[in-house]
């Protein structure tokens, strides 16, 4: 995978579905950045970017995915791929459904995930060096560009989603502790159901994790 390195940039995701458009970046890319200034988070938030935390966004083409990993469930599926990577580098950060990286109960990070033509496009926020108000730094030290250096290693090769759903699976309960959004409306976890596809069932409705 090809990494992009920005001093500074309004938006990693910005810039880079510019280039997939005008066809001057092709998948797999990723742009990461020192400093972004109008970052995106998720239902169209935007992510406040301190300068020397982790802001990342990649493109891979979909027919490179795992055969049995669907769409809906991406967001789930390249977050647990980065945890992992942040706990064999000593965190002790876990996965918030669908999309949110979090250090005991304070989230540090999330990722968002979006389709562009035949590629799909993901925007990884992380504190790193320093975190907005009611939010946390995660607990090990590294330098952004160093993570997105493993991170793109750790993007070479993809397991299944059966494997990833595995172990996701096991860390869910934790997430029934807090609430999610869905069409703007907040959703309590605790009655949560995880279906093998990483969807959940909650209050009757079936809620995917795409976004």
């Amino acid at each position: 995978m090809e990494i992009i390195w920005l001093e500074e940039v309004d938006s990693t995701q910005r810039y880079l579905l510019d280039g997939l458009k005008n066809q001057t970046l092709k998948a797999p890319v990723c742009v990461g950045a020192t400093l972004q200034t109008m970052g995106r988070g998720s239902r169209g938030n935007q992510w406040i970017g301190e300068e020397g935390n982790f802001f990342i966004s990649f493109a891979i083409k979909r027919n490179t995915l795992p055969d049995d990993l669907r769409l809906e469930s991406s967001s789930i599926y390249f977050a647990y791929l980065l945890k992992e990577l942040l706990v064999e580098m000593g965190s002790t950060v876990w996965l918030k459904w669908p999309n949110d990286f979090y250090c005991g109960e304070q989230k540090v990070g999330g990722l968002i995930t979006n389709l562009a033509g035949d590629c799909l496009v993901c925007g990884v926020g992380l504190n790193l060096k320093r975190a907005p108000k009611n939010f946390a730094v995660i607990d090990i030290k590294i330098q952004a560009k160093a993570l997105s250096d493993g991170y793109s290693q750790k993007l070479k090769t993809f397991p299944q989603w059966k494997q990833i759903f595995s172990k996701f699976s096991l860390e869910f309960e934790r997430s029934k502790a807090f609430s999610t959004h869905t069409n703007s409306v907040m959703i309590e976890l605790k009655d949560a159901i995880l279906c093998e596809d990483g969807s959940l069932e909650c209050n009757g409705q079936r809620m995917y994790s795409l976004r």
